[in-house]
């Protein structure tokens, strides 16, 4: 019998693999709401053969032993688990699924490291740390899919791929992405002005009163809302992308003063993806992060189109700048200078001592999603897609965001070693409303 084929762990997959916590584990949830139902084996048989199509996730970790080189991923022809459940429908049935997708990721040792909950519950209003934060976000009108990723192998446009070659082979229709949006033209600065020092320890999000915590593995909060787009004047310099960034530091600033936190520069973490979003699509984790700074000093300010055009100069340049997907230091940790035992025991401590220079928060921005997810007659096409990714202290609060059909869903996610869901609904609404003081006009 042929050994199956084996793939190095990538450097973003063993930085993770190597500081995995089941307390908080780094889960990537993607909610779908379909205005219709779903035939249950059917589903099963769409999403078994889009697996196929894209046999880089159908995988598990190698066992190995601790003097090993590496962590290897082992190919599979078939999922080695059932990936797709239904749960029973009914009150809860929504927040339980939302609150699996927080406390247990999906195992790195079973094919494929996914799951796909299917939730079919007519009128069930959610509500709670996992649950909806208004109407539209909380009660399922058809069916609800929940696509749970274990972080250390996929990323969420991987899953959303997933989800998009699903819904092409379920339905029977045309699935492909639509073009990306048109980007303001010009040549981007490296130098963007008045860019706050790298090396000055970044501001922190100051604690709030996190809930009691429900269980050894404690997970994270989460929040899911829908906002209308912000309104962006015609030929603006900015993105409804800057638009967000800006929104976040306004949203921490505030939630900062008010708990009297020191005042220090923020850093904000963006993913930034480059990959096609066509059926040759690299699956995996893609996206490389970059960190978008702010000074106090202007964040303190009523002139906004200032502040957006700024931030738009430095999320170009930033984008634009070649480089690793964790830096060049992640690079020099995943050589496969000593065992893996002996490189997680490194990883894990310069990440202890490195805990006060990490970023302040995450902003991951979908942007629209480019696929029309349509699962044809009977079912429909997605009105709603929420995204979350993970929270894990020391950042301990993370904001993902994506638009369909002209709207905006907001997950807002949080460690609850750090902030409680009254603290959730207060960053929600912070958000919500300096989102709309960015649509100011020069």
């Amino acid at each position: 019998m042929t050994a199956p084929p084996r793939i190095p762990f990538p450097v973003v997959d063993e930085v993770s693999r190597h500081c995995v916590q089941d307390e908080e584990p780094e889960t990537v949830l993607i909610e779908a709401h379909l205005p219709g139902e779903l035939d249950a084996g059917r589903l099963r048989k769409a999403f078994l053969e889009a697996l196929r199509r894209h046999p880089r996730i159908l995988m598990r970790e190698c066992p190995g032993p601790w003097y090993r080189r590496r962590y290897e991923w082992e190919l599979t022809d078939e999922p080695d688990v059932e990936a797709v459940s239904f749960p029973p429908p009914g009150p809860g049935s929504l927040q339980g699924a939302r609150s699996r997708a927080m406390a247990v990721a999906p195992p790195l040792t079973a094919s494929p490291p996914i799951r796909l909950e299917v939730v079919t519950a007519p009128g069930d209003t959610e509500s709670g740390a996992g649950g909806g934060a208004d109407g539209r976000a909380g009660i399922v009108t058809g069916t609800a899919l929940l696509l749970t990723l274990n972080h250390t192998a996929l990323d969420g446009p991987a899953g959303l791929r997933i989800l998009a070659t699903t819904a092409e082979i379920y339905g029977g229709r045309d699935n492909s992405a639509a073009a990306p949006p048109v980007r303001p033209s010009g040549t981007p600065r490296a130098d963007a002005p008045d860019t706050p020092s790298p090396w000055a320890s970044p501001a922190r999000v100051a604690r709030g009163a996190p809930d009691p915590p429900p269980g050894p593995r404690r997970g994270n909060g989460l929040l899911h809302t829908e906002l209308p787009l912000p309104h962006r004047p015609k030929g603006s310099p900015y993105t409804v992308n800057d638009q967000l960034m800006v929104a976040t530091a306004l949203t921490l600033a505030h939630w900062n003063r008010e708990h009297g936190a020191r005042v220090r520069p923020l850093r904000i973490t963006m993913p930034v993806d480059d990959r096609p979003r066509d059926a040759t699509m690299p699956i995996g984790n893609g996206t490389r992060l970059v960190e978008v700074p702010f000074s106090p000093e202007e964040l303190d300010t009523s002139d906004l189109p200032a502040l957006l055009h700024r931030t738009a100069l430095r999320t170009r340049a930033l984008k634009a700048l070649p480089r690793p997907q964790l830096g060049h230091g992640a690079v020099l940790l995943t050589a496969p200078w000593g065992p893996v035992t002996a490189r997680g025991a490194l990883t894990r401590a310069l990440r202890r001592a490195a805990a006060p220079w990490m970023s302040t928060t995450l902003l991951s921005n979908i942007g629209r999603i480019p696929y029309p997810l349509d699962f044809g007659e009977g079912a429909g096409c997605a009105h709603a897609v929420w995204f979350s990714a993970p929270a894990r202290m020391p950042r301990g609060l993370t904001f993902t965001t994506a638009s369909t059909a002209g709207r905006l869903h907001l997950a807002v996610r949080w460690s609850r070693a750090l902030l409680g869901h009254d603290d959730g609904t207060h960053l929600r609404d912070l958000f919500a409303h300096h989102l709309h003081s960015t649509e100011a006009t020069p």
